[in-house]
C-alpha cells in the first residue's frame, strides 16, 4: 500500500522505522555526526528547529518533525515480523450493516479530500486532480458535483475543505471559483506542511544554495493532522460544533460520503475507523491490515517494513486479506484529545525515504525524507476499527494505467458524480498493461485518439510498442497487442478475445 492509499508498494528504497517509546527513548544515542562526541539530541535538533522557525513553521508542524527526527535518531529501526503479528479474520461490512441512515449527523460532519500531489508521475507539471478524467470533467470537476449532489440528497448545508500544497493551491482555488455552492478562503482549505530534508552522511539539515527550495520536501499525508492543528483548522471545526470527519483522496472518485456509514461510525462511539477493501493477486504486493499480538489493536504492513523472509506470508492474499483504501473516518474530539496527550504530535511511524537534494541530479548530496502516512494513524487510537466496502469506493488513479481503464465502459459515472466500476465488472477491474512509453498521459491520449477501446468483459489487457486504437476495438479476456516494428501501427477495429495480437 503506497501511502495515497493505492494497492501499489513502495519502492525498496523506503524503510520504516518503529515508533519507540517515548520514555524509553535514549536522546543521546544518535546516528552518523550526531553519535560522534557523545553529542545529545538537543544539539542536533537546535539546527532544525532554527530553520523551521525561520521559514515560518507553525508549532504543530516543527513538533511534528521533531518526533519524527527523534525516531530516526534513535536508531530503533526495525521491521513488523510475522512474529508480531496476526490476521485479521473477519471484519463487519458496509454491505450487511442493519443500519438506519441519520441525517442530522451532517451538520456536525466535514468531508475533507486530500489535494496535495501533483502529477508529475503521469507527466503533469500542476494538481494531479486538475486532469481531466470523464468527458471535460476533471476529479475537481466531479468532487464540487459530489458535493452539490449531497447538499441536495440530504437537504443541507455539507461542510467541505481540501488539504492543498504550495503547489496546488493557486490552480485548485481558481478551478473551483465556478462553483458557488463551494466555501471560500480558509474555510475551503489549509495548506499542508513542508519539511526539511536531512542530509544522510551526519543528519544535519540539508543545504543547497543553487536551489534551496530543494532543501525541503513534503511530509507525507500523514501531515493532514498536525497541518490541521497547526493552521487553527481543528480548533475552528471544533468551536462550530463539528464531531466527525470523512477523508479520501481527491483521485478516489468512489470515495463520497455515505450517510449509512457516517451513522454506524458515529454509533460505535470508535475514535477512528478505516475503509479497506478485500485483498485480490493484484493487491499483494501492496501494504494489509494486520492484528497486533502485543495490543491486540490494528495495524498496517507496508512491504518496506515486511523481512524478507516473511515475503511469502505477506503476499498471502488469503491470510492477510484486507487492504487501505486512505477512506478514513476521524473523531475530531479525539483526534485534540491525542495531540495533548501526546504533547503536540501524533506518534505515527515514520518512513526513511533515500534521495538526492536535487532530485534531477544524482550526483547531488545524499539525503534522507522522513514522511508518515495518515492511515498508520490507526494503531494510534485505543479503539480504532475498520469496515470492509465494496470496490465501488475505491477508484483511485495513480498511473496511466488506472486512467486508461477509469475512462473506458469498465466504469460508469452515477447521478451523483461517483465513477464505479460496472455491474457487469462484479467488483473486479480490468487489469491494464501499457508499455512504459506511455508513463505519461500525452502519449496515452495520442494511443487513443477515438478514446480507450471496450474493457467491459476484458480480464487483462497489454499493450506493447507504439500504437493508436481505431474507432470500434473491443477486448475480451485477455488480450495483448504486440509491435515490434519500431513505427506506429493502429490497431483496427473489431472483438479480439483471448488472443496474442502482433501487428
Amino acid at each position: 500500500q503506497d501511502i495515497t492509499g493505492s494497492s501499489e508498494s513502495f519502492s525498496k528504497p523506503i524503510t520504516y522505522l518503529m515508533v519507540p517509546d517515548p520514555k524509553k527513548r535514549k536522546t543521546d544515542s544518535m546516528g552518523a555526526n550526531c553519535t560522534a562526541g557523545n553529542r545529545k539530541f538537543d544539539d542536533c535538533w537546535s539546527a532544525f528547529q532554527t530553520k523551521m522557525e525561520a521559514e515560518g513553521l507553525n508549532e504543530a508542524a516543527i513538533a511534528a518533525f521533531k518526533y519524527n527526527y527523534s525516531v530516526l535518531v534513535s536508531g530503533e529501526s526495525t521491521t513488523i515480523p510475522e512474529s508480531a503479528i496476526g490476521p485479521v479474520d473477519s471484519l463487519p461490512a458496509l454491505d450487511s450493516l442493519n443500519v438506519t441512515p441519520d441525517p442530522s449527523l451532517l451538520k456536525s460532519t466535514v468531508v475533507l479530500k486530500l489535494n496535495g500531489g501533483l502529477g508529475t508521475g503521469m507527466g503533469l507539471d500542476k494538481a494531479k486532480s486538475l486532469l481531466k478524467v470523464t468527458g471535460d470533467n476533471s476529479f475537481l470537476d466531479l468532487i464540487a458535483k459530489q458535493v452539490e449532489s449531497m447538499k441536495k440528497e440530504h437537504k443541507t448545508d455539507l461542510a467541505f475543505m481540501l488539504m492543498n500544497s504550495f503547489s496546488t493551491s493557486k490552480d485548485t482555488l481558481e478551478a473551483l471559483s465556478k462553483y458557488s455552492g463551494l466555501p471560500q478562503g480558509s474555510d475551503l482549505e489549509f495548506v499542508q506542511n513542508k519539511a526539511p530534508k536531512v542530509t544522510a552522511s551526519d543528519l544535519s539539515p540539508a543545504t543547497w544554495p543553487a536551489d534551496p527550495s530543494h532543501e525541503w520536501c513534503p511530509p507525507g499525508h500523514g501531515d493532514l493532522y498536525p497541518a490541521m492543528l497547526g493552521s487553527g483548522t481543528l480548533d475552528k471545526l471544533l468551536e462550530k460544533g463539528f464531531k466527525y470527519m470523512f477523508v479520501s483522496n481527491s483521485d478516489n472518485l468512489g470515495a463520497t460520503l455515505d450517510l449509512k456509514l457516517l451513522t454506524y461510525f458515529a454509533t460505535s462511539k470508535a475514535p477512528f475507523m478505516m475503509e479497506v477493501a478485500t485483498r485480490m493477486d493484484a493487491d499483494k504486493k501492496g501494504g494489509h491490515l494486520a492484528k497486533d499480538l502485543k495490543t491486540g489493536g490494528l495495524l498496517l504492513r507496508e512491504s518496506a517494513q515486511c523481512p524478507e523472509e516473511d515475503e511469502k506470508a505477506f503476499q498471502d492474499v488469503t491470510r492477510y486479506k484486507f487492504f487501505n483504501t486512505n477512506n478514513l473516518w476521524v473523531d475530531l474530539v479525539a483526534l485534540k484529545a491525542s495531540f495533548k496527550k501526546n504533547d503536540g504530535s501524533l506518534p505515527l511511524p515514520v518512513m526513511k525515504n533515500n534521495k538526492t537534494v536535487d532530485p534531477r541530479d544524482k550526483n547531488s548530496t545524499k539525503v534522507l525524507q522522513l514522511e508518515t502516512a495518515m492511515g498508520a494513524a490507526i494503531q494510534c487510537f485505543e479503539g480504532a476499527t475498520a469496515l470492509v466496502i465494496p470496490r465501488s469506493r475505491f477508484a483511485p488513479v495513480k498511473t496511466t494505467n488506472d486512467l486508461f481503464a477509469l475512462r473506458s465502459d469498465a466504469y460508469t459515472l452515477t447521478k451523483d458524480s461517483r465513477i464505479v466500476l460496472a455491474d457487469a465488472r462484479k467488483g473486479v477491474p480490468p487489469d491494464v498493461k501499457l508499455d512504459g512509453m506511455y508513463k505519461f498521459t500525452d502519449a496515452m491520449e495520442k494511443m487513443i485518439p477515438n478514446g480507450p477501446p471496450s474493457l467491459i468483459e476484458c480480464k487483462k489487457i497489454v499493450v506493447e510498442g507504439d500504437v493508436t486504437f481505431a474507432k470500434g476495438v473491443v477486448v475480451k479476456g485477455t488480450v495483448t497487442f504486440k509491435n515490434a516494428s519500431g513505427s506506429t501501427k493502429e490497431i483496427a477495429a473489431g472483438t479480439y478475445e483471448d488472443k496474442t495480437v502482433d501487428l
